[in-house]
């Protein structure tokens, strides 16, 4: 399973979330960090919105994006067991 975090450089709210996601050791996933900077249907799409954290039980290249769940935005005050346990819950369905 990967999870896959639409990003900015220099976005606070970004990096508290990827740092918290990291710390989560209960799970087993793969953390992808996309940069939206890189790509402008990524900027077009998110340049108001990150972060913004995707569910993909993909794997590889050649799979579409289109394959990917958005998951609801976690509470940036949300602690590290909070963010584990939403994901639980949307790795569970």
């Amino acid at each position: 399973m990967r999870l896959i975090l639409y990003s900015k450089p220099g976005c606070h709210l970004c990096e508290g979330l990827q740092e918290k996601l990291e710390q989560i050791q209960n799970l087993s996933f793969e953390l992808e960090v996309r940069d939206i900077t890189t790509r402008e249907d990524w900027f077009a799409a998110y340049e108001y919105e990150v972060p913004v954290l995707y569910l993909s039980n993909y794997r590889g290249a050649e799979d579409a994006e289109g394959s990917e769940k958005p998951l609801p935005r976690p509470s940036p005050r949300a602690s590290v067991q909070q963010l584990e346990q939403m994901l639980r819950k949307y790795l569970a369905n």
